[in-house]
């Protein structure tokens, strides 16, 4: 089964069309080294939990939105192999394709499918 990176971030409102911008830009480059397809999606009905939610787990201020992604892969073995090359790839360092929110609140992580609809 194929390989899941997730993340959540809480992107400045204002920032949604430079969002934009710099996800599709990744995107082109994560695909160019394996990735199968990658999906942003902007908050839209994402409620504040008592205990825990999307926006807690962020910190998102009112100003923002919360960002929920993924990028499949079809191995862990191919993402590990990939990431350290886009980690140096030209295009996706921070002069060229700037985070346009707080990447210290970005919350992600690697997962195993276990189930496929």
């Amino acid at each position: 089964m194929s390989y899941i990176d997730g993340f959540v971030a809480a992107v400045p409102t204002a920032n949604k069309e430079k969002y934009i911008k710099h996800a599709s830009d990744a995107a082109a480059v994560f695909k160019e080294y394996g990735a199968l397809k990658l999906v942003e999606c902007w908050g839209d009905d994402v409620p504040e939990g008592e205990t825990t939610s999307f926006p807690m787990a962020v910190k998102c201020q009112p100003e923002e939105t919360v960002v929920f992604s993924w990028i499949e892969w079809p191995s862990r073995a191919i993402r590990d192999h990939a990431m350290p090359k886009i980690m140096d790839d030209p295009r996706l360092q921070p002069d060229v394709n700037p985070m346009p929110f707080d990447g210290k609140r970005l919350i992600y992580g690697g997962f195993e499918t276990i189930v496929a609809g």
